[in-house]
């Protein structure tokens, strides 16, 4: 039980530093303002020292890939539209629980605009039970816990795959409409940062069967992007550094061996070029971007993209849309076709607004994906009832489990 008395104790003082945050924040905000100033005029020099001196560097800033002042504002949506997406959740395996087992809920949602269809929610539920889908991970040192996330990776994208094939394959009973374009979401980033630490063979069997989906996305012509809230990323000011860098050039090795040591460097100890840390993207976004507007777009450069082929490299830029400033990444396919990226931009933004701020096709893949507390304990109740059928002995859980559920305190 929280003590709320103690906790007051500990609040004394918070809204005197809250607003000294508040302060900082703004000065930093000026100094990234005018430092995106001064970049313009420098943007094809700082690009050209980023990829000379990139294996010098301690950080790793995103590439405009257009002018840093472009400010476009998004087309309008047409009224015949198509949106899916997909959302995942699990059940954990547990050695507590009466069988060893994972469950993967994948929500998917299909909504038809302006065609007098009907709506699709569903979810497609699947079980891993036998001794290649739980120990298959031991291989390489990794938890079947850590696994099963990665699993719900793909199985997140060849859900969406599987409805965009059906949605342009005639016959399939689920065609969409031909004049309606059609846009594939995921919720969060298309950059898969946590397969990072892998070893080599585990993160490319989760990144090719992952990358075969976007493929197939691409032969049908259905744009997919990663539609990130209240993102706390930095990699398109990260830019600005070089800007800011008062060498040469940037040799972060040899000019600041604290920044390129970060192990080892005090907190309060910055180099020169981070005037404006730990200021983030969508922060400094939102300052020069109207409602409907989006900014330049980036090249990610981060490491794990050194996995993805030239097709499949991601893209993103920032987006008004209305409420907050969101990141919407892509594949490098759908980023250099102005038309695929118009179109995709404008469903988004269109998304948001008919979700009252969020995108209504994530907000109910999400809801159909959830596994809820009873959800669970009716999943392990029929799991139960199929081991007793099958005349299995001594079905229980742990004496630890059954303790926990039944606790007289």
């Amino acid at each position: 039980m929280l003590d709320l008395t103690k906790i007051a104790r500990q609040m004394q003082g918070i809204s005197e530093h809250l607003a000294k945050e508040a302060k900082e924040a703004h000065q930093r905000l000026e100094v990234a303002q005018e430092l995106i100033k001064q970049a313009r005029s420098q943007q094809g020099h700082l690009v050209e020292q980023r990829q000379n001196w990139r294996d010098r560097m301690a950080f790793t800033p995103a590439i405009p890939v257009e002018p840093l002042n472009l400010r476009p504002f998004i087309s309008q949506p047409p009224q015949v539209q198509t949106v899916i997406a997909t959302d995942g959740s699990q059940i954990a395996p547990s050695h507590h629980e009466i069988a060893y087992c994972y469950l993967i809920n994948v929500g998917r949602v299909v909504l038809h605009y302006g065609q007098s269809r009907m709506a699709s929610l569903e979810s497609i539920p699947e079980v891993f039970y036998k001794p290649e889908d739980l120990y298959v991970s031991r291989q390489w040192g990794i938890k079947t816990e850590e696994w099963m996330s990665y699993r719900r990776a793909v199985s997140e994208a060849a859900a969406l795959a599987h409805l965009a094939r059906d949605l342009r394959t005639p016959g399939s009973g689920q065609i969409a409409h031909p004049e309606a374009p059609i846009l594939a979401m995921v919720d969060g980033s298309l950059i898969y940062w946590f397969l990072e630490p892998l070893p080599t063979d585990a993160r490319q069997l989760i990144l090719d069967a992952i990358f075969e989906a976007w493929e197939q996305m691409r032969e049908w012509g259905v744009p997919i992007v990663g539609y990130l809230s209240a993102s706390r990323s930095s990699e398109a000011l990260s830019f600005l550094r070089l800007q800011a860098c008062p060498y040469e050039h940037p040799d972060c090795f040899t000019h600041c061996p604290l920044e390129a040591d970060k192990v080892s460097r005090p907190y309060d100890r910055k180099a020169p070029c981070q005037l404006f840390d730990p200021l983030r993207d969508t922060t400094f976004w939102a300052s020069l971007l109207e409602p409907g507007q989006r900014s330049p777009l980036w090249r990610s450069c981060a490491r794990i993209l050194d996995l993805y082929d030239a097709a499949h490299q991601v893209y993103f830029c920032y987006l008004h849309v209305g409420p907050e400033i969101a990141r919407v990444d892509m594949p490098a396919w759908v980023a250099q076709d102005p038309t695929l990226l118009d179109s995709a931009l404008s469903l988004v933004l269109a998304q948001v607004q008919k979700g009252y701020g969020y995108p209504v096709a994530l907000a109910e893949a999400h809801n159909q994906a959830v596994v809820r507390g009873s959800d669970r304990a009716h999943f392990f109740a029929l799991l139960e009832q199929q081991m007793i059928q099958a005349g299995l002995q001594n079905v229980s859980t742990s004496y630890k489990e059954t303790r926990k559920r039944g606790s007289i305190a």
